[in-house]
């Protein structure tokens, strides 16, 4: 059974399958177009909602550390990703290359979590848009009816129409098209970039530096009660429950990885990119870099705004400048996250799309999803599949608590790359790499215990959560994915093929 259940998918198989005319995607993407789809999902949630939350409860003006160490850990798993986007670009990521490294059942679990991640991740950012579009409808006199405004209606039943009209708004634009899809991001990318720049610019001119004092707020203990909501290195470790302090950055920066979700999505779109040995690696890395040089601006300037403990855990931005007597701009910001929340919900869903879809491929969930659209050459059925459940899922569900998942399924996806670059590299040392992760096996090595540390700093509630949905994958894969893997039914790649591809 072993043999079975960690056989691998060669490289050169999965890329010929790319090449079926009834599977195949549309190639319409460029460098710039990767990089715009990365900046388009990062900013986002964390830059907006984020930063007044961690510097309030976790880290106060160190939250601008937290940011660091998140985007470094973030840049260590960016250069296996780039890597595997480079050598094997098919869609799927983190899926496709456990399949090649790994073998089958890596590959099903992470799919698996991947799934999860996306979904719930498009989900809570649809929701934390409908909650601007209400605000700015409200400012305006426009009010939606209690029963269409949130979850909780006036008479205890409520369904969040405006999160699930986005949800269905933004599968129609995937179904029609990716090129369609990248030129609707560039836009609210640019718009949203420059709300950023307004809010580094103006509030630098509203800086106190005696809000920065202390930088790194001695360690609180938690409230009694905490239980499994503490970080689950604490409880490990036997230490008292705390916020602030050292560890509180750590905590902290398990808690905005969450913004710096989006590089991981751009190597879902690697089948569809022009040139991917090429592209796939600047498209990834750039915008991680531009995204963390935004976001560790931002939040010096927010803190320096406004003292950490008045910050609003809402709408921190908007409310420093409110604060400090500047309401035209807490508006712009209000306008500006409402948009900026709209690419960021069309790429999460666009990555879950391509994963169901590759997964659907190998015959490890029906095939049935795995045609594409033949005038749009799109997945267009797992696209309208998802859409529709992820709405609902949106108007109905209250999922505050269930964010966390999103950020420990991410961290488990990176762990499993960086292991997967290590073993790659020696099965297959004959592989053309266009781009090469440095110091192998060190840096990935060092990825893996990084992303393990943030995953320790997440609460033990969060891993019971993950646990649960892991047991779930299992029973799916034993009951239906390994009897209908393409692999398990003899559908390997030849010798004459592989010749055949090389020519």
């Amino acid at each position: 059974m072993s043999s079975t259940l960690f056989r691998t998918k060669k490289v050169e198989q999965s890329i010929l399958d790319t090449e079926e005319p009834e599977h195949a995607l549309r190639k319409s993407l460029s460098a710039l177009d990767l990089t715009v789809f990365g900046v388009g999902v990062i900013i986002g949630t964390g830059i907006f909602v984020l930063t007044g939350k961690v510097a309030k409860e976790n880290a106060g003006p160190a939250v601008a550390l937290a940011f660091v160490v998140a985007g470094v850990v973030c840049a260590l798993a960016a250069l296996c990703y780039a890597e595997f986007a480079s050598t094997v670009p098919v869609a799927g990521s983190a899926y496709t290359f456990s399949y090649a490294s790994l073998g089958e059942l890596p590959a099903w679990i992470i799919g698996w979590d991947l799934v999860l991640e996306f979904a719930l991740g498009t989900a809570v950012v649809a929701v934390g848009w409908s909650g601007y579009i209400r605000s700015l409808m409200d400012n305006a006199g426009w009010h939606l009816p209690a029963e269409l405004g949130s979850r909780e209606g006036a008479h205890g039943f409520g369904f969040d129409i405006l999160a699930a009209a986005l949800v269905l708004v933004l599968t129609g634009i995937l179904v029609l098209g990716m090129k369609l899809s990248a030129r609707v991001t560039e836009v609210v990318v640019a718009i949203k970039v420059t709300v950023v720049l307004v809010v580094i610019v103006a509030g630098a001119f509203f800086i106190k530096s005696a809000n920065y004092h202390p930088f790194v707020p001695k360690a609180e203990p938690v409230p009694a009660g905490g239980g499994l909501s503490a970080p689950l290195i604490q409880l490990m470790a036997g230490w008292a429950p705390s916020n602030f302090g050292v560890l509180g950055i750590f905590t902290a920066a398990s808690v905005v990885f969450f913004a710096f979700i989006g590089f991981d999505v751009v190597a879902t779109a690697a089948e569809e990119t022009k040139n991917p040995q090429r592209d796939m690696p600047r498209g990834i890395l750039g915008s991680l870099l531009v995204c963390t040089v935004l976001y560790v601006a931002v939040s010096i300037v927010v803190t320096g705004m406004q003292h950490y403990s008045k910050l609003s855990v809402d709408a921190p931005l908007a409310d420093a400048f409110k604060a400090t007597g500047h309401p035209w701009f807490a508006g712009m910001i209000s306008f500006g996250a409402a948009v900026g929340l709209i690419t960021v919900c069309m790429i999460l869903l666009l990555g879950q799309t391509r994963v169901f879809f590759a997964m659907s491929r190998d015959g490890l969930l029906p095939r049935f999803f795995s045609q594409v659209h033949p005038r749009y050459r799109t997945p267009h059925r797992p696209t309208i599949l998802l859409g529709v459940i992820i709405a609902i899922l949106a108007g109905f569900t209250s999922l505050s608590e269930l964010a966390e998942l999103v950020n420990i399924g991410t961290l488990f996806a990176f762990v499993v790359v960086a292991l997967g670059v290590i073993i790659l590299r020696r099965t297959r040392p004959d592989l053309h790499r266009a781009f090469r992760t440095p110091w192998v096996p060190f840096l990935p090595v060092v990825s893996v215990l990084a992303t393990f540390w943030l995953m320790l700093n997440l609460p033990a509630e969060t891993w019971i959560r993950f646990a649960v949905w892991m047991v779930i994958g299992f029973v799916v894969y034993f009951l239906y994915g390994r009897s209908h893997s393409r692999l398990g039914r003899h559908e390997e790649i030849t010798a004459d093929q592989i010749i055949k591809h090389e020519e």
